[in-house]
């Protein structure tokens, strides 16, 4: 293993521990040792640019070390080192110390001046310690979230010296720390073209084409590559292929996750790499346990981008997993699992615990991504979460200004789809309609178009609002550079026109021109109705045959004048009795049967969704007596009497006023 010589003086810089250097170095003057300090120290020297910001190490010829406006960064005349003197301080010399108790002290650190003032006490130290030490400065700096790397941090003679040892003979390097050091440096935003990078690449293809790197050491090449040169680097390929060489019982978990990071670089390719990932993917399933929640996000997110949703297996055990970590997960993490349950359609009832608890006890203090990524998840999952969805409602009306538009969108449009009122519905939506008059124009037309029904799904009307989005400055602006308006936004304006004219009698605004209205709500790609569930729909009308006497008493998915598509109609003349479904006649009441499975509520419950609340009663002001069948009913029927009997009573109750 390479040593690295950190000494105060740090001026002789031919080898990687030099005997008998600072004995030489105190027989000589300050001025002497400050010349020669420079001398070797130029090369790395570098600009402080604006953004993006990049470390640049001039080409050894370079003499002067100099900032953005041109001025010296180091006052003329004054030695580089400050400690010259301190020449016969005790020194502590890291030859017998424990390695982890090495990375413990550096984990302890806060600042990169603190690790910087740490490892200029060593006197050697190995070179797979000082990359550690480039990766801490890197964790430090980035917490910052600054890219630049401070002016201090570039001026210290410690994180000179280190960019200087590791240039000069890299060859001398151990494997780990010839990669490390590489990956450190690459965070760092060291220039791509400075002679430290060149050298330390051109070492590490070297040693790539003798087959000399080991596999953690091919992951840390792989990745730093990706993000010097680029997922198209030829260097990739050759790594790619070393890696499929090697057993993958070798690898370790991190390692497992590495490989799926530069996989996920070169999705393009994945056609090419699919044999292999479907090995990875099988052999992840024994190492998802030792995963840390940052691995975890990391393993998901790739499956996403690779779109391996044949390894759900896979995708199940990491939800498993992911439901302990939970509270542990960075706000980005959370939301990369969120966005790969979304993807991969999972759902899990103890990840809807887990979740539940943390948002409710952090609501307030969640990142509004997070938030409205949660609201998300439970929408598309159909997911009824009282404690979120109230969590949510209090934080929006408490911190409603840190959300942008689309994400007010997301987070009022669950309320809608699973037709929930939380407590404080009237402070809710009294906020909304506030930050809506206040930043209208803010809001795109297709996002405001979407929040605007999700509102009047569950009773909340916008009625304020109709008579702009009836108008056609906002139907031009909805339309955009498209030639015509998409099937969802007509739908969604069709039905809140319709809305406008059943519960909203005093609302006296624009109309909504008949060529923007849809003849059906009912439609294979965008529908405002789910379609009736085709094995509970055969059960009902077995049963309705058999009650009513023939198939001639009832007509079956009846598109409505009102572009309501009714699942069973039965037509009732002025004393009640059935009439044969093709009169057209004497017909004085009509009755629909909602046939709702399990699609048509929200997931494992009771509670119907908004678009089919709606339905329902809009169904009810056009005059329609609606007689719900639910799916949790009919599951319950041990016989085809018991079927009968239940449709029996369902139809020809004391109150329906129908007889037979």
């Amino acid at each position: 293993m390479a040593l690295i010589t950190l000494r105060r003086n740090l001026c002789h810089l031919s080898d990687f521990r030099i005997q008998g250097a600072l004995a030489a170095l105190k027989n000589q003057p300050v001025n002497h040792v400050h010349k020669v300090v420079k001398e070797h120290l130029c090369p790395w020297f570098c600009s402080l640019q604006s953004e993006p910001f990049r470390v640049r190490f001039h080409h050894a010829c370079c003499k002067k070390f100099h900032s953005e406006n041109g001025n010296a960064l180091h006052p003329v005349g004054e030695p580089v080192f400050s400690q010259i003197h301190d020449w016969d301080r005790l020194e502590q010399n890291l030859k017998n110390v424990d390695e982890q108790r090495f990375y413990r002290r550096l984990s302890n650190f806060t600042s990169s001046e603190e690790v910087l003032h740490f490892i200029s006490t060593l006197q050697t130290l190995p070179d797979t310690m000082a990359a550690g030490a480039l990766q801490r400065i890197y964790e430090v700096e980035k917490k910052d979230g600054d890219q630049r790397l401070p002016r201090e941090i570039l001026e210290n003679s410690a994180f000179q010296a280190l960019c200087i040892q590791f240039e000069q003979e890299p060859s001398n390097l151990s494997n780990t720390g010839l990669v490390t050091a590489l990956q450190a440096l690459t965070l760092l935003y060291v220039d791509p073209q400075s002679s430290l990078l060149l050298n330390l690449v051109a070492e590490c293809h070297h040693r790539l084409q003798r087959g000399g790197l080991e596999v953690h050491s091919l992951c840390v090449l792989g990745e730093s590559l990706i993000k010097l040169q680029g997922p198209g680097c030829a260097t990739l390929e050759l790594i790619i292929c070393q890696l499929q060489g090697e057993k993958l019982e070798k690898f370790a978990p991190e390692d497992i996750v590495a490989l799926y990071r530069i996989l996920q670089a070169c999705a393009e390719k994945v056609d090419q790499h699919q044999t292999f990932l479907n090995q990875i993917n099988n052999f992840s399933l024994s190492v998802v346990s030792n995963l840390s929640p940052k691995s975890l996000s990391q393993m998901l997110t790739a499956l996403v981008v690779l779109d391996q949703t044949q390894a759900l297996p896979l995708v199940i055990k990491l939800g498993k997993y992911v439901v302990r970590h939970v509270p542990h997960f960075a706000n980005e993490e959370l939301v990369k699992v969120l966005e790969a349950f979304i993807y991969f359609g999972h759902n899990d009832r103890f990840f809807t615990k887990a979740l539940e608890q943390h948002v409710a006890s952090l609501c307030l203090t969640l990142d509004p991504e997070v938030v409205s990524k949660v609201m998300e998840y439970c929408c598309r999952k159909q997911i009824l979460s009282i404690p979120i969805l109230n969590a949510v409602a209090e934080t929006f009306v408490c911190q409603s200004e840190k959300f942008s538009p689309s994400q007010i969108s997301e987070l009022i449009e669950p309320f809608g789809k699973l037709n929930y009122l939380p407590p404080n519905a009237s402070a809710l939506f009294r906020k909304l309609e506030n930050t809506l008059l206040t930043h209208f124009n803010y809001f795109p037309p297709k996002t405001l178009l979407k929040l605007l029904h999700s509102c009047s799904l569950i009773e909340c009307h916008p009625v304020n609002f109709m008579s702009k989005i009836f108008s056609p400055y906002f139907l031009q602006q909805l339309q955009g550079n498209e030639s015509c308006l998409d099937r969802l936004s007509l739908a969604q304006l069709t039905q809140l026109f319709l809305t406008s004219i059943l519960e909203c009698p005093f609302y006296k605004g624009p109309k909504l021109l008949p060529k923007y209205q849809v003849k059906s709500f009912l439609t294979p790609c965008c529908s405002l109705e789910t379609p009736v569930d085709f094995q509970l729909y055969k059960s009902v009308m077995t049963g309705l045959i058999d009650l009513l006497g023939a198939r001639l008493y009832f007509a079956s998915k009846v598109l409505t004048p009102y572009r309501y598509t009714v699942d069973v109609e039965i037509k009732l003349d002025e004393e009640g009795f059935v009439l044969p479904f093709t009169v057209d006649e004497d017909v004085h009441k009509r009755v629909a049967l909602c046939i709702d499975g399990p699609k048509r509520f929200c997931l494992n419950s009771k509670h119907l969704l908004g678009k089919e609340a709606m339905k329902q009663r809009h169904l009810r002001l056009l005059g329609y007596h609606v007689v719900q069948i639910p799916y949790y009913e009919i599951e319950m029927l041990k016989s085809r009497l018991e079927l009968v009997e239940y449709l029996q009573r369902k139809l020809f109750s004391q109150n329906a006023g129908i007889h037979w």
